[in-house]
């Protein structure tokens, strides 16, 4: 189902959620993890994306972002990380998450076998500082929250610790608040 949530103001900050289909768990290893962060990075550096806050969990990710053309921008990392991530699957040998990936596809997706991410990004403005601030801290309690780490720091996939440190961590973070 096509989320009715839309990027209605270009120029403002906004959380947006991708989930796998099903919530499988694709980011299992790091490997996996490195296509969402790599894909990510690319736009940062090429497209005009800014990160403000992230979390990628083992089957969704949080993002606190915008960019000149956010709709497209998340469509093209999403397009690129499921290519990447079929191919990575199988090389292998996952035949079984393919299976599932394959039943997932809608009928109207012609010229592909698989759906690896849910169709949307569900993208609310951050409409001022404390909607900002509890996104964050939603964000970053995540991991803790699934019992990944102990805490929000602790989590490699995430913003957390570089708002408690002021280190970069996998994608570079423009503090916001």
């Amino acid at each position: 189902m096509r989320s009715t949530y839309k990027v209605h103001n270009p120029d403002a900050v906004y959380f947006i959620t991708s989930t796998i289909v099903n919530w499988i768990d694709v980011f299992a290893s790091e490997k996996y993890f490195n296509i969402l962060i790599d894909a990510v990075n690319f736009y940062i550096k090429n497209q005009n994306l800014t990160v403000y806050s992230y979390v990628i969990m083992k089957n969704h990710f949080h993002l606190i972002c915008k960019s000149d053309n956010l709709t497209e921008t998340i469509r093209l990392i999403k397009s690129y990380t499921a290519k990447k991530i079929i191919s990575e699957l199988n090389k292998d040998g996952e035949e079984e998450l393919l299976a599932h990936f394959a039943e997932n596809k809608k009928n109207y997706k012609i010229g592909r076998t698989y759906q690896i991410w849910q169709e949307g990004f569900h993208p609310q403005e951050m409409i001022n500082n404390d909607v900002m601030k509890q996104k964050i801290e939603y964000i970053h309690s995540n991991p803790v929250n699934e019992n990944y780490c102990k805490y929000p720091q602790d989590w490699k996939y995430s913003s957390a610790g570089f708002y408690e440190t002021g280190i970069h961590s996998l994608i570079p973070i423009e503090r916001i608040i």
